[in-house]
């Protein structure tokens, strides 16, 4: 009987280290927000592109749930660019923060990193995602474990 509770014992424990996560890719992209909200609902932080101190929404509008599908290319900095195929959910999010917040900033994360400053000048009804450049080739790969290429089959699982 002792062996049995010990070797249940046994695999109860190891059971969370057999589950740990590898890393997984990511894509945030939140909004400008107003510098009046409260640390409740945004963020202070200095941008990346501009080295200007900016305020984000701390919920982010797309995640990597919203993605189905991408497309890597090399940038001419020697970096990649990315374009990013949402689903439904990401398309309507991306069309309607296109239209109730034109002319503000939305900043991108990939994989925790600041990827693209982008101003929203126009409605954006495809659903797609663009990143022009500042991605390495090891978050190429997280990329490619996570999502399909554009033009690609769906991932059997």
């Amino acid at each position: 009987m002792r062996p049995l509770v010990a070797g249940l014992l046994l695999a109860l424990l190891a059971v969370p280290t057999a589950d740990a996560r590898k890393p997984r890719a990511s894509l945030r992209a939140h909004l400008e927000a107003n510098a009046n909200d409260g640390e409740a609902f945004s963020t202070k932080m200095r941008s990346a592109v501009t080295g200007k101190n900016i305020v984000i929404e701390k919920v982010a509008t797309i995640s990597e749930r919203d993605v189905v599908a991408f497309y890597p290319y090399p940038a001419e900095d020697g970096t990649y660019g990315v374009l990013f195929q949402l689903n439904d959910h990401g398309k309507l999010a991306l069309d309607t923060l296109s239209v109730d917040r034109r002319g503000r900033f939305l900043y991108i994360f990939v994989n925790g990193k600041p990827a693209a400053e982008l101003q929203i000048d126009r409605r954006v009804a495809d659903g797609k995602l663009y990143v022009a450049s500042g991605l390495t080739q090891a978050d190429l790969l997280l990329l490619k474990k996570e999502w399909r290429l554009i033009g690609q089959r769906k991932k059997q699982r």
